[in-house]
């Protein structure tokens, strides 16, 4: 049979395909067994219309078999088989989808969705094999007929003998290189694993001999080997059963076969939507937070199905980055199987499942906030960081979805609670939501900066992430409340001692002038505190960047030098300030010595590096002489 060109288009196309449409070899075992499902599901369709036609589901497989030493690998199928004409058109023409003509042509009918679309699937086989063949026969045909092809070159098509309805395809694995051995798809375990990956949901029964072993006849302790029959694939997703019909240790059980986690989940989510674009999701919030989630080698993602088959283990488009922490997978019968990441990112109905998906978790985290505090809590000193990220990222133009869900520590009720919480026991006479910054809980309660507003009854919130200011600078306010840090320069609390202070700062106009020459430009200005009530001094910031941002900037790889606008504050009430004017009025070299004390001790209650720890050492034996 003389040999036939493939058309100039779809030569171009098969290149391309080979090479850049599937980035794992291992794709080809996953689009064959889809084929082979296909032919199948055909077979089913016709028996709907065809009384002569009986379709008895246990009649109908697909079988792999593996031949190392002549490296040959034969995925064969029940199905309907494909006549001379279709082979033709099917595998002749690459791009044009016999699947997808089929279901052109029966989509009235009620039956199995065709997975196959797009009809390039058949041909990621050359990227293992050199050379292709194809026997077939077609349903309530005499002939079969056989396809070959060794790539780009061009195929042929002639008569063959073949006992039963069908397609069996062999492919030719090609040799070993030294960037790929071809040998593991001739390994039954290799093998196993990528059907196993890929085609475990598969309707039907994928048949492999596999090596087993037992105890030779009479003997305790000797083992041998023995070849047998066993299906590969599980066939029955647990998304596709009612939810009625699994336990709590069903969706646990599948959480660690999928090796979602070594944890339990914490609260799993069954979804099933039969709307505009149908799919199916089980989706998991984990116990434990993974070691590498802060790393650059995390990946967020769902695993992304269609009809049961697995297109992308890790289908980032499905989640947000705040929520990335979910685990699990989406079954959607209205995706096309043989698809790219590139085409995927342009879906619409990718989209459309992702914007549920997104609702659906916040809706189940506000549910477990309500119902379940203890969990949620648990869930939170795990993920809550994450959240907190997702307020501030991208401009802020998520926070309304997230605000509801973060929470921090507080002063008044020692533990964490919400915004809406705090909001609600505000007295009327507070105007903001007050937060302090710091290393750790202990660090805050000591700071100075939280006297004054400690000492009106007012409930602080206790900032103890480095993305909390950003998060709360991007949320600007809650309910109409406004946030204000406890160091800012104005904290909204009118008090009577506010006089005193204010008198007492323009008596002491010169000697904070001198102050602020002595610390030049470590400081904007040095000023009578209204804040403090039993600590001599304390760091406050002006401006947009305080002095927690400050540090956390800094801190990072690309250190860009932040400055926030420090102001030195002096209580005015303190026994230190009755030394500082009693040595400004005799003794201007000791006004310095109290001022670098004064500045090096704001500095580390802020835990903040002092600029010369010597000098400062040396500053505190002065004083002690």
């Amino acid at each position: 049979m003389a040999k036939k060109e493939f058309k100039a288009e779809s030569k171009r196309l098969l290149e391309m395909m080979i090479n850049s449409i599937y980035s794992q070899k291992e794709i080809f075992l996953r689009e064959l067994i889809s084929n082979a499902s296909d032919a199948i599901d055909k077979i089913y369709y016709k028996a709907l219309t065809d009384d002569s036609l009986r379709f008895d589901k246990d009649s109908y497989f697909i079988k792999i078999d593996a031949d190392k030493e002549n490296r040959t690998l034969k995925i064969s199928d029940t199905g309907i088989g494909m006549t001379k004409e279709e082979l033709e058109n099917n595998l002749g023409t690459i791009a044009k989808s016999g699947s997808l003509a089929f279901k052109n042509e029966n989509e009235s009918k009620d039956g199995h969705d065709i997975i196959g679309q797009f009809g390039v699937g058949f041909y990621s086989a050359f990227m293992v094999a050199d050379e292709l063949t194809v026997i077939s026969k077609a349903l309530g045909s005499d002939e079969a007929y056989k396809w070959e092809s060794k790539g780009a070159d061009g195929y042929s098509i002639e008569p063959c003998e073949k006992d039963s309805v069908g397609t069996e395809i062999t492919l030719k694995i090609k040799e070993n290189t030294e960037d790929e051995q071809y040998d593991e798809y001739l390994d039954e375990y290799r093998l196993k694993a990528i059907i196993k990956k890929y085609s475990d949901f598969i309707r039907y029964p994928i048949k492999m001999e596999v090596t087993s072993s037992k105890l030779k006849e009479g003997s305790e302790s000797e083992y041998e080997e023995f070849k047998e029959e066993q299906t590969i694939n599980s066939m029955v997703p647990i998304w596709r059963k009612n939810k009625s019909e699994l336990t709590p240790e069903d969706y646990d059980n599948f959480y660690q076969e999928k090796r979602y986690g070594f944890d339990k989940p914490l609260k799993h989510i069954h979804i099933k939507v039969d709307g505009t674009v149908r799919y199916n999701a089980i989706l998991f919030i984990p116990e434990n937070i993974p070691f590498d989630y802060y790393s650059k080698e995390f990946e967020k993602g769902l695993e992304l199905y269609s009809n049961g088959v697995l297109i992308m283990e890790k289908c980032s488009d499905l989640l947000p980055d705040y929520f990335s922490f979910v685990k699990g997978m989406v079954d959607s019968e209205d995706l096309s199987l043989n698809i790219s990441r590139e085409i995927l990112q342009q879906d619409k109905q990718l989209k459309f499942i992702a914007k549920n998906i997104k609702s659906k978790i916040k809706r189940e985290l506000e549910s477990l906030l309500k119902d379940d505090r203890e969990k949620y809590e648990k869930f939170y000193n795990s993920f809550g960081r994450q959240l907190k990220f997702g307020v501030y990222n991208d401009f802020g133009q998520d926070k309304d979805v997230l605000q509801d869900l973060i929470m921090f520590y507080s002063s008044k009720e020692k533990k964490l609670v919400t915004l809406d919480e705090y909001v609600s026991r505000m007295p009327e006479d507070q105007k903001y939501i007050y937060y302090a910054t710091g290393d750790s809980i202990d660090r805050i309660d000591k700071l100075p900066q939280t006297e004054l507003v400690s000492e009106k009854g007012y409930e602080i919130l206790y900032f103890t992430d480095d993305v909390d200011e950003f998060a709360i600078k991007m949320l600007m306010k809650y309910k109409e409340k406004e946030f204000k840090s406890v160091s800012s320069g104005d904290l909204g609390i009118e008090e009577e001692s506010e006089k005193q202070t204010e008198s007492e700062e323009k008596e002491s106009k010169e000697l904070f002038d001198y102050m602020k020459e002595v610390l030049a430009d470590k400081v904007k200005n040095v000023r009578a505190s209204k804040r403090l009530k039993s600590h001599p001094v304390c760091l406050t910031a002006e401006g947009e960047v305080s002095i927690e941002m400050e540090k956390v900037l800094n801190a990072m790889p690309n250190n860009q030098q932040v400055k926030a606008d420090k102001v030195l504050e002096i209580n005015v009430n303190h026994e230190v300030f009755a030394s500082l004017k009693a040595a400004f009025e005799q003794d201007k070299d000791k006004v310095k010595l109290f001022t670098n004390l004064l500045y090096n001790q704001a500095l580390l209650i802020e835990g903040l590096p002092i600029n010369d720890p010597v000098e400062f050492t040396n500053d505190i034996c002065k004083v002690m002489v």
